[in-house]
């Protein structure tokens, strides 16, 4: 069992002000596999008064945007000499399957950093504009103390995409990993170390939802980045509204995947087996509304039925295994409460349903249903799970137009033959991130949401954009 009794604050292990613990317990085996402090509202001040520091007094901030990019690049060697570790122990923590766990938890993260250490090679902090009156000084600082709230599905992933471009920026964090997983964060701690980052510059405090919510109330953080549900990221914006502090949220999503009629669904199936099942369904992203015409209907439940029934259930840690155990129990009990909802809705239950795979491990059996309304709760509502809904159109406008009755809009994707034809629809979806036959996040362009997906984008340039604040200096003569 990993064991922690110290958090990472100002480059140092320092004691918790308090006596609680959080433990971790393996979603296969239900067993406690690490114990780390449960962080207080007096940590939480004294990692932003570190982070503060850092900003206020350290180096951080008065290097050159190069300069910064060369750490960043040298966090990102470290980083991937340590791969294979952080992957086994997400994994470990919250029951990713081991191969996603190396495609899509660790290797993402690691674009991340290589790409903000090239961006920020090159990247001017300031240029120049001709005025009225003479020459305008156009200049880029930090936005300052970020406080950065990550989720348990992908906790590297959505943690880089805060703090790589936190950092080019010259800003200071304070990360609040999720109680679930923790154990992560601690190793990430450790490749910041070695990789020289100035203390001060990140630090992590896992904590639960009190604590969280003091570190966003905080006086000391000048902008909040926070993933996480939808319900959770307007509350963080009412406390930052009030308090006119940036902010950025990346929130939830029920994205559509529309078939068109000439999508060859084979090789539609082998894709869609990572799009809409990834991270044992845990995934915002996910495509689980499967958008088919009443032409096909029936062949595309088939194929979709027949993907999801060959699914390898077990044990994340095997590499043959494609959906594990979900997070905690009370997530296992959530999406079964949404099947039984399907079910009680009129949908009809085409695989899966609510026998449960194993008798230990919180597993669900991935389930399809057809014969769904995008009225039903199972169409509208996020389950978080490793549940897909086929959806009948009528014709492409119709596809669109469910496509996009939905309050969320962070992604979706289109099937077709026609790849010219798949980006006029695509241009029609309001969500932040689409694909044609292929779902797909990349670290040189904007991922963010429409609608109640959230505020704000991360990755690319744009990402880099949400922590910098721009002055504008004029000058005569």
């Amino acid at each position: 069992m990993r064991q922690h009794d110290t958090l990472f604050i100002g480059g140092e292990w320092v004691a918790p002000a308090g006596t609680g613990t959080i433990e971790v317990v393996s979603p296969h085996t239900e067993e406690v596999v690490g114990r780390v402090p449960d962080g207080t509202a007096a940590d939480m001040d004294r990692a932003v008064a570190a982070a503060r520091h850092a900003f206020d007094h350290g180096p951080w901030p008065r290097l050159s945007f190069a300069e910064r990019a060369a750490v960043i690049g040298r966090l990102a060697d470290v980083y991937i000499a340590r791969q294979g570790e952080m992957a086994a122990l997400i994994t470990e923590e919250m029951g990713s399957p081991i191969t996603f766990s190396n495609l899509g938890q660790i290797l993402p993260p690691i674009g991340m950093l290589q790409f903000y250490a090239e961006y920020g090679s090159a990247f001017e902090q300031e240029d120049e504009r001709p005025g009225l009156f003479g020459p305008i000084t156009v200049r880029r600082e930090p936005v300052g103390v970020v406080a950065a709230i990550v989720p348990w599905n992908v906790p590297q992933f959505v943690t880089m995409t805060k703090i790589a471009p936190a950092l080019l920026a010259g800003c200071s964090i304070v990360l609040k990993p999720a109680p679930e997983t923790p154990l992560d964060a601690y190793l990430l701690a450790e490749i910041v170390q070695e990789a020289g980052v100035p203390a001060g510059v990140l630090n992590i405090v896992p904590a639960g939802r009190e604590a969280g919510e003091h570190l966003v109330a905080h006086p000391g953080v000048d902008k909040v980045a926070f993933t996480g549900s939808t319900e959770a990221g307007r509350r963080i914006a009412a406390v930052c509204g009030r308090q006119l502090k940036r902010v950025s949220l990346e929130l939830g999503g029920k994205s559509a995947a529309i078939i068109l009629d000439d999508a060859d669904l084979p090789a539609s199936m082998n894709m869609l087996s990572m799009a809409s099942l990834m991270n044992n369904g845990q995934a915002c992203i996910a495509q689980t509304r499967i958008l088919a015409s009443r032409h096909r209907y029936d062949e595309v439940v088939e194929a979709v039925a027949a993907m999801v029934a060959g699914q390898a259930v077990g044990d994340p840690s095997d590499p043959t295994t494609t959906v594990g155990p979900l997070v905690a129990r009370r997530q296992q009990e959530r999406v079964e409460g949404y099947i039984k909802i399907g079910m009680d809705e009129g949908a009809k239950v085409v695989v899966g349903g609510l026998q449960r795979p194993y008798e230990r491990g919180w597993y669900v059996a991935p389930t399809v249903f057809a014969e769904v309304g995008n009225d039903m709760r199972i169409a509208r509502e996020e389950i978080f799970g490793p549940v897909l809904t086929v959806i009948p159109y009528a014709d492409e406008a119709d596809a669109i137009r469910l496509a996009n009755d939905s309050e969320y809009g962070l992604s979706g994707s289109v099937w077709t033959a026609d790849t010219d034809h798949g980006m006029d629809v695509a241009r029609q979806v309001r969500t932040g991130t689409y694909g044609v036959n292929i779902v797909m996040l990349e670290a040189n362009a904007p991922f963010g949401g429409y609608k109640a997906s959230g505020l704000g984008r991360e990755l690319g340039p744009e990402g880099l954009n949400g922590y910098l604040e721009y002055k504008t200096i004029t000058r005569m003569g």
